[in-house]
Order: structure tokens, then C-alpha cells, then sequence
């Protein structure tokens, strides 16, 4: 029995580690403090603010309830080996090995232990230096995320999207909703280089340029306080191809947070109440994300994104001409396919990349 109990000590050390990782006893505080305002009188006087309460309250029970089941079956066997009954030991092995296999599969979530990593992702796309080339690999990395989101079974809705004269966009905001799409698409963030003969020139090869954005969706106001007075919001005559009342009405809002700089505009929706409310959820998004890189406790603390280091932070690099190769510049992992990476098989380069940060 001493090798079983050695098997289960050891589970049970890798599980606490585990739940440290993932800041369990955090997360169960917030369920509780979630369980306590659903079971309150008046819970559901405010219908929208409820139904995102018990939205968070179910995404941490069913992250939650694996990890106490573990957590409750290795301790027990670890009691149960304590009292030394070998009449037992052939089901405590079978309880230890059930546990072992479960906390194999439960392993993978720990490369999400990012406090936004289960949320929706917000991304942007914005087309560099390069005129009709790099707006052209800005819609070709579009299409390749959309592929990745659909290939996981995730929803894809575009928010924004300036399309170019020549084709192309010159950029673009999407929303992509699935499990753990922040956490798996947050080290796409930065800027996407091509190099490949021009198809606007057939003679020239050219080195195109592209930055992606990724931000966690927050849409609760609760998640970033922002204060009022640090906004300059403006409404104008939407310039696009909304109908009629879109653009006839000054529909369309921009909102400056003037302690950082961050703008965003929205022109989508007919209502300038809607656009209001989905710059507000971007705009809560990119402090998120601001918060994520500067390390800072409040949104005070922010300081203006930094665009001319963010344009040259370079994360990979897709050649297509004189030959062909995917390259991660972080990772070092790399693709001799770069078509079956624009079709959407981004899922290697997002493990080797989840893999890296947790070796860091």
C-alpha cells in the first residue's frame, strides 16, 4: 500500500498546485458572494443585471464543481490510506485512478488561469504601412480567425469593418464567443507580417504589415469602473451603409477616455443608444486588456497605449515567397503550410503559445 499512498500523496500535492493555479479558493468566493445575491428577495427587479449574475454564477459552477470533485476524491483516498485496511486497497486504487485520469483531462484548463481567460474576445484588425498589400493581408487574416472560430464551433459576429477600395479591409472589430476564446486567442495579440509576391504587382515582392487586437469582453459595467467625467463622447451622421435612418440620423458615437487616449467609434446599429453601448463594451474591453499589459491594480493607474511599440511588436511572420513557412518569433514553432494556417489551423500555434507562457 505504500506505492498506492505515495500515488495519491503525490495527486494530492498536484492538485492543490493546481487549484493555486487556477485561484480556486477566489473563485469560490465569488460564486458564493454570486449564490448569496440570486437568493436574495429582489433579485430580480433588475432583469438585465440578473440574468449576467446567474450567466457568471453557471461559468463558475461548471468550472468549479470538476475541480471539487477531484479535490474531494483524492483527499479521501489520502484518509482512507491512513488507516493502513488492506481490505480496501483494491478500491482505493480504483478511486485513485479514476482521479488521476480526471485530473489528466482537467490539466488543460490550467494554461487558462488568466483572471479573463474564459471570457469572450473581442478583436480588432488593422491594416499597416503598405497601402493596398497590407489591407489585403488584413482581410486575409479576417478570413483565417473566422475559419479558426468556426472550426471551433464558436460564434463569430462582426462588430465594425472598413472595407478598402482595392479589396481588403482597412480594419476591423469582431466579437468571438466560445470556451475560453480570450484565454486561446490572447496570444494572437500583436502584429502579423507577410511576405509574398504582390497581387497588385505581380513583378514586386512585398512585406505587408498587420496589428491584431485581442481584448476580453467585458459588458458589465461593474468589471472596469469608469468614471464619467473621463469621457468626451460625440455623435455624428453615420457614414455607412446602414439604411436610410442610419444615415440621416446622427446615429453613429465616438468616445474619447481622455486619461489613456483610447478612442472608439461605432456606426453599426440604427439606434445611437446601442452604439453608445457597444463602444462602452469595447472601450471597457481595451482598458481590460491595458490593465492585462501594464500590470495596474485600477483604471487610474493606466497610461496611454503605447502604438508606435505596439506596431513593432512583431509576432510572426507568414512567407509565401521564395518559400513557404509559418514562423511564431516567440515560440519558435513553425509551419511549412501557411495556406493550411490562413485556412484556420491556428490550434498549434495557440498551444506552443500557452505552452511558452507557462514555462516562463
Amino acid at each position: 500500500m505504500d506505492e498506492l499512498r505515495t500515488r495519491a500523496e503525490t495527486l494530492q500535492a498536484a492538485v492543490a498546485d493546481a487549484l493555486a493555479r487556477i485561484q480556486f479558493e477566489q473563485l469560490l468566493a465569488r460564486k458564493q458572494e454570486l449564490d448569496t445575491q440570486v437568493a436574495a428577495a429582489d433579485f430580480w427587479a433588475n432583469a438585465d443585471a440578473a440574468q449576467s449574475v446567474v450567466k457568471e454564477q453557471a461559468g463558475l459552477e461548471k468550472r468549479l464543481q470538476p475541480w471539487q470533485g477531484i479535490q474531494q476524491s483524492v483527499d479521501e483516498a489520502v484518509e482512507l490510506l491512513g488507516l493502513h485496511d488492506t481490505t480496501m486497497e483494491a478500491e482505493i486504487a480504483a478511486q485513485v485512478r479514476a482521479a488521476e485520469v480526471a485530473f489528466e483531462e482537467l490539466k488543460e484548463e490550467l494554461k487558462f488561469a488568466g483572471v479573463y481567460d474564459e471570457y469572450a474576445a473581442i478583436m480588432s484588425l488593422h491594416a499597416g504601412a503598405g497601402g493596398s498589400d497590407a489591407q489585403d493581408w488584413a482581410g486575409m487574416l479576417l478570413r483565417m480567425y473566422v475559419r479558426w472560430a468556426e472550426q471551433q464551433n464558436y460564434s463569430v459576429s462582426i462588430i465594425e469593418e472598413s472595407a478598402a477600395d482595392e479589396g481588403g479591409i482597412k480594419s476591423a472589430t469582431l466579437e468571438i464567443t466560445g470556451v475560453f476564446a480570450y484565454g486561446k486567442l490572447k496570444g494572437e495579440h500583436g502584429v502579423h507580417r507577410l511576405v509574398r509576391l504582390s497581387p497588385f504587382n505581380a513583378e514586386s515582392r512585398e512585406t505587408s504589415f498587420a496589428k491584431v487586437e485581442i481584448m476580453p469582453k467585458i459588458d458589465t459595467p461593474e468589471a472596469i469602473e469608469i468614471d464619467e467625467k473621463d469621457l468626451k463622447i460625440d455623435v455624428y451622421r453615420s457614414g455607412g451603409h446602414g439604411g436610410q435612418s442610419v444615415n440621416t440620423t446622427d446615429s453613429a458615437v465616438r468616445i474619447t477616455h481622455l486619461p489613456t487616449g483610447i478612442v472608439v467609434a461605432i456606426q453599426n446599429e440604427r439606434s445611437q443608444l446601442q452604439n453608445r453601448e457597444t463602444a462602452m463594451t469595447i472601450l471597457r474591453s481595451r482598458l481590460a486588456q491595458l490593465q492585462l499589459e501594464q500590470h495596474a491594480e485600477k483604471v487610474s493607474e493606466l497610461k496611454g497605449p503605447n502604438e508606435q511599440a505596439a506596431w513593432g511588436n512583431q509576432i510572426r511572420s507568414y512567407v509565401l515567397h521564395p518559400y513557404k513557412q509559418v514562423k511564431d518569433l516567440r515560440t519558435s514553432y513553425t509551419s511549412s503550410d501557411p495556406d493550411d494556417v490562413l485556412s484556420g489551423n491556428l490550434n498549434p500555434f495557440i498551444s506552443a503559445y500557452l505552452d511558452h507562457t507557462l514555462g516562463e
